[in-house]
């Protein structure tokens, strides 16, 4: 299994094979939860006026994301963990669209297939990736904003590849 770390849209785009578009502090760390809550399905969408639409097109749908951090009008949610933790999400639909993470899955237009990614869902992430195993695994850090590489997402990406290439996984040292 070839595994192969990218950066930003422009990583996304050239995503290929199994792809993980990771975003540790929001987008899909707050897709863990929503999913854990109950919600039948996540639709990860990178315009906000698509969102607008498919909302008006199924209005039973939960609106969820934001744009720069901020949570957009009409907006049934923003991108926050911890304002949706205890939110019962049983069979909806979420439509979900943010600054970074849900730009990844617009932009992978040629992976083979598309999950999303963070420290919250990783271990899950690995053991699905050893059952399917694919060719090709690519890794696509979102960073903030879709603009800059950020730390945790890139740490992210290191784990599940040291993971998938059975590397061992040194922890920092602490001072006594």
């Amino acid at each position: 299994m070839h595994v192969e770390i990218f950066d930003l849209i422009e990583g996304a785009k050239q995503a290929r094979g199994l792809t993980v578009i990771i975003d540790v502090f929001r987008a899909f760390s707050t897709a863990c939860y929503v999913v854990r809550n109950g919600a039948r399905e996540i639709i990860p969408v990178g315009d906000v006026d698509l969102a607008y639409e498919l909302k008006k097109e199924n209005p039973n749908c939960v609106l969820m994301g934001e744009r720069r951090g901020k949570m957009l009008p009409g907006f049934d949610y923003g991108n926050s963990p911890a304002d949706i933790q205890a939110v019962d999400f049983s069979g909806k639909t979420v439509i979900q669209t943010t600054s970074a993470g849900t730009q990844g899955f617009a932009n992978a237009k040629d992976a083979d297939e598309l999950i999303s990614g963070s420290f919250v869902n990783a271990e899950a992430i690995v053991a699905y990736i050893e059952k399917k195993s694919p060719a090709t695994v690519s890794l696509v850090c979102m960073g903030t904003w879709a603009e800059t590489p950020n730390d945790e997402d890139t740490l992210c990406a290191e784990y599940i590849a040291a993971r998938l290439n059975k590397q061992s996984i040194k922890r920092p040292s602490t001072a006594d």
